[in-house]
């Protein structure tokens, strides 16, 4: 539901346009080093503002509630509050009978009987993201000296990034994007066979940001049209060293030592300004369906820091696991 993880555990609330969103991570060890100062960046990089971002601008101010004392974690659970303070729910009064095609506007009315806060998207928006990535400094932490970084590959199917952007903009349509993620100074041996593999974990997390719909290991689609020889990575030291990296890093569901690497396609952002036909609930027929409101016209832009933040929950959690199975020994 919402919750995710087996030791380093996490769970997110909030909604879009509610009184604050935030995160609660339970199973962080003592000791680590935590101030406020520490999520600036990440959720400077997430923020909203820049060409083909959405104009809503908030603070993103995280409160430390619990779980950090004296500027170290306690052991106890973690819980990070971001207050909302620049809604316009008015903008979304028409989206509870009239749903966006291609958003959770619609199943999410089904699903909790229409009791569910629409506005701003509630729990199904983009900006509850904001929590994995307050975890993923904190799983960062746990984590060093590994290594997260994404960027941005392509947009609307060009590499020319801002290009992309003004073509959407002349458009007055959305695009979407491919986004990839390496990590580096991977130790071998995180991650367990079948269910417990590091792509099912990260994978895992990786779909609970919104507007994700496939990823990639390594060479990913690439390897059905290869050879074997082709695809296998020669190994070329006793630290598992490989000539390629077809792989991603993992083999039977394991870190191997080499960079991890990992691909994610975006879809269009689904709050478009051209008019839609879709189904108005209330009228009981299809109807033009205009957008108002405050939106991303490529919300893969701003989906670098939440990914890498969601690929560390996961390492995070597997590395706690190893740690644990190391002590049954």
């Amino acid at each position: 539901m919402n919750t995710f993880g087996n030791i380093f555990k996490i769970s997110i609330f909030g909604e879009s346009h509610g009184n604050g969103i935030g995160i609660v991570v339970d199973g962080c060890p003592a000791g680590i080093n935590i101030s406020a100062n520490d999520f600036t960046e990440d959720l400077a990089r997430r923020k909203a503002g820049k060409k083909g971002t959405t104009p809503r601008k908030e603070d993103d101010l995280p409160e430390l509630l619990s779980g950090v004392f004296n500027g170290k974690t306690t052991g106890a659970p973690i819980a990070i509050l971001f207050r909302n303070n620049n809604t316009k729910s008015k903008d979304y009064s028409q989206l509870f009978d009239h749903p966006r095609p291609g958003h959770a506007d619609f199943v999410a009315r089904l699903k909790y009987g229409g009791y569910n806060d629409f506005t701003g998207g509630g729990h199904f928006s983009g900006r509850i993201t904001l929590g994995l990535v307050a975890a993923g400094v904190i799983a960062k932490k746990m984590l060093a000296p590994m290594k997260f970084e994404a960027n941005i590959l392509e947009a609307g199917g060009m590499t020319d990034i801002d290009k992309a952007i003004e073509i959407a903009q002349e458009k007055k349509d959305s695009i979407g994007g491919i986004v990839e993620c390496k990590i580096t100074n991977i130790p071998v041996g995180l991650g367990e066979p079948f269910f417990g593999s590091v792509e099912s974990a990260i994978s895992s997390a990786v779909f609970s940001i919104p507007a994700v719909k496939g990823i990639e290991f390594g060479a990913g689609f690439k390897v059905a049209k290869m050879s074997g020889t082709e695809n296998n990575d020669n190994i070329i030291d006793s630290k598992g060293t490989t000539e390629t990296n077809n792989a991603g890093g993992i083999n039977g569901g394991i870190t191997n030592g080499n960079d991890i690497v990992f691909r994610i396609a975006v879809k269009p952002t689904p709050s478009v300004s051209l008019p839609q036909e879709t189904f108005n609930i209330k009228d009981g027929k299809v109807e033009p369906l205009e957008i108002v409101g405050r939106h991303d016209l490529c919300i893969a832009l701003r989906v670098p820091p939440v990914l890498e933040a969601a690929a560390a929950i996961a390492l995070a959690d597997l590395s706690l696991i190893a740690q644990s199975v190391k002590r049954v020994f």
